[in-house]
């Protein structure tokens, strides 16, 4: 799909701007998911997609259709998010509960009770964690595990190197590990 994207985008870039209704369509609802999953705000992340695509269709020139679209989308949508934090200095506090429990129904078919109550516990305990992650390594993480994005798209956007990528998602995973099993120990006590 993205050497569609390509193409739609290369149109939208010389002029043909309805085009961009095609491009919402296929990604506004993972925009949104990114979104809710770096700042908690379900409004907040409605009127980022729309901001998104409003700065797309106005730095279309900017298009270099020899560029991955999706990198260039997220790289405008971290931008986006980026502006927006810069508005609202008192910083919030991250709550992925949209993704997780997306990602969490596609797991088991019906499980007990004992079980559904564990997992529950150990959802809680994982958005904890992420919510303490610096931004940095919440973002990689959400951009990897999340959205699903190729390291080589994450280094277009992040603009570094796809080993630097990999490098930053595995300290990521690491920090992300650390302050659980902390939680965890102090749950336990």
């Amino acid at each position: 799909m993205s050497q569609q994207d390509n193409a739609v985008m290369a149109q939208v870039s010389a002029g043909k701007v309805s085009q961009l209704a095609v491009l919402f369509e296929r990604h506004h609802r993972s925009l949104f998911r990114y979104f809710v999953s770096m700042n908690s705000a379900r409004e907040q992340a409605e009127d980022l997609v729309q901001d998104v695509f409003f700065r797309m269709l106005r730095y279309r020139e900017s298009y270099d259709p020899a560029q991955s679209f999706t990198a260039w989308m997220y790289q405008i949508a971290r931008n986006a998010g980026v502006d927006q934090v810069r508005k609202r200095r008192p910083a919030e506090v991250v709550d992925i509960d949209a993704v997780l429990e997306r990602r969490t129904e596609l797991v088991s078919a019906s499980p007990g009770p004992e079980e559904r109550a564990s997992h529950h516990q150990d959802l809680a305990l994982l958005r904890r964690a992420m919510g303490q992650l610096p931004d940095d390594k919440r973002e990689i993480l959400v951009l990897s595990r999340f959205q699903g994005m190729k390291y080589e798209d994450i280094a277009e956007v992040l603009g570094c190197e796809v080993g630097t990528v990999k490098v930053r998602v595995y300290r990521a995973i690491r920090a992300l590990e650390q302050i659980y099993f902390a939680l965890e120990k102090e749950k336990a006590s």
